[in-house]
C-alpha cells in the first residue's frame, strides 16, 4: 500500500505522461474533490495550462453533459475524469463525454469514475511495468482465440465466441494519444461475437451498482446466456431488490443492453484482494463480462447500446482454445 500522493505520480509522470506546455482538463465532482485538487496540484508543477470543472457546478445530480466540458476536451492534450457515478448519468453524461474523447485524436484521457483514496493508495501504485507484462503474455494467447471457457465452483460456466473482426485491447496504463484508459489499469479485453451458458458474478458490479450494493459474494447474480443475451426469466439473486434493479437495467434501457458487449481478464498482479469498488476489482486477475456497450470506438464492434454494467466473476479457471490459461483465480502463464 502506497500514498494518494504516490497514486498521483504514477498517474500524471508515468500513465498519462503530462508534458510542460500541455493543456489539461480535470473533471471532478464534490465527493472526489481532494482526489482532484491533488491531482491538479501534480500537474500544476508540469504545466500551467490546467482547467479545473467540478461537476455540482453545472447542477443537482445526475447532470447532462455541458458545453464547458465539451470545449474544454476538444482543446486538451490531456484530461482526466476523477468523480463518482450517480444513476442515470452513464447515458446523460459519460458516454457522451467519452464520445468527445474520442473525437479528439490528439488526447490521453485517464478515466477514473468511482476513484477512492484506497484505491490511490492501492491500484494506482502497482508495478506498472509488471501489469504490462502480464498484460502482453495474455494478448498473446487470446489475440487468436476462437472460444474462450469461463468455469467457477459457483456455477459459473460459459463459452465466448471471438471474430477476427473485433479487436483485443491491452489496457495496461500506458496512455497514448488518441487513447483512453481506466485508472488504476490491467486488463485485457473485446467484444465477443456470441456467449453461451451461466454466469455467476459474484464480485462486485459496475456503474451505481458498486456503490450501493458492494460485494455480491453472499448474493450473487445468476443469469443464463443464450446467443449472447441475457435470458430475462433466469435471472436469480438472494437480494430481491438488486435482482429487479439489475433486471431492469439490462432490460429497459435499450435493445441491446441485455446483450454481453465485453469480455475482460484483469491483469493487474499487484492487487491483492478485492476490495469491491468496479474501477479497481474489474483488473483483479480473472475475469469481467459487461452487458450493453461494446466499447465501438476501441472493439470496432459494429452495434452499441446506451448501457454498459460491468460485472466480475471471482477466482475463475479460463480455458483458451483448450489450454488452461488460469487455474482457478491463479495464471498458469
Amino acid at each position: 500500500m502506497g500514498s494518494i500522493e504516490e497514486g498521483v505520480k504514477q498517474a500524471v509522470e508515468n500513465c498519462l505522461k503530462v508534458r510542460a506546455g500541455e493543456s489539461v482538463v480535470i473533471i471532478t465532482d464534490a465527493e472526489t474533490v481532494e482526489i482532484g485538487s491533488a491531482i491538479k496540484a501534480a500537474i500544476e508543477k508540469i504545466t500551467a495550462e490546467v482547467v479545473f470543472l467540478i461537476m455540482e457546478d453545472f447542477g443537482e445530480r445526475p447532470i447532462d453533459y455541458p458545453q464547458a466540458i465539451d470545449d474544454a476536451i476538444k482543446a486538451a492534450d490531456v484530461s482526466v475524469y476523477a468523480a463518482q457515478g450517480a444513476e442515470g448519468e452513464l447515458q446523460t453524461f459519460r458516454m457522451r463525454m467519452l464520445k468527445a474523447v474520442e473525437a479528439n485524436p490528439g488526447l490521453r484521457h485517464a478515466h477514473m469514475i468511482g476513484i477512492t483514496p484506497e484505491i490511490m493508495k492501492d491500484g494506482m501504485c502497482s508495478d506498472y511495468k509488471e501489469i504490462q507484462r502480464v498484460s502482453r503474455l495474455v494478448y498473446e494467447k487470446v489475440k487468436n482465440a476462437g472460444k474462450i471457457r469461463v468455469v467457477t465452483e459457483k456455477g459459473n460456466d460459459f463459452v465466448a465466441k471471438f471474430s477476427p473482426q473485433l479487436k483485443w485491447i491491452i489496457s495496461d496504463g500506458d496512455i497514448t494519444p488518441g487513447q483512453w484508459m481506466n485508472l488504476p489499469d490491467g486488463e485485457v479485453f473485446t467484444s465477443p461475437a456470441n456467449v453461451s451458458g451461466t454466469v455467476v458474478i459474484d464480485g462486485c458490479l459496475g456503474d451505481f451498482f458498486t456503490q450501493k450494493y458492494g460485494s455480491l459474494e453472499d448474493t450473487p447474480i445468476t443469469i443464463e446466456v443464450e446467443n449472447g443475451r441475457a435470458v430475462k426469466e433466469s435471472i436469480r439473486c438472494d437480494n430481491e431488490q438488486l435482482r429487479h434493479e439489475f433486471t431492469r437495467y439490462i432490460f429497459e434501457v435499450d435493445e441491446n443492453s441485455n446483450r454481453i458487449g465485453e469480455f475482460a481478464i484483469g491483469t493487474n498482479t499487484g492487487l491483492t484482494g478485492l476490495i469491491y469498488n468496479l474501477l479497481q476489482d474489474e483488473k483483479f486477475p480473472g475475469v469481467h463480462i459487461a452487458f450493453g456497450s461494446p466499447l465501438p470506438g476501441k472493439t470496432g464492434a459494429k452495434w452499441d447500446s446506451k448501457a454498459h454494467v460491468d460485472g466480475v466473476i471471482i477466482r475463475p479457471t479460463i480455458e483458451v482454445d483448450g489450454e488452461i490459461i488460469m487455474d482457478k483465480g491463479e495464471f498458469c502463464l
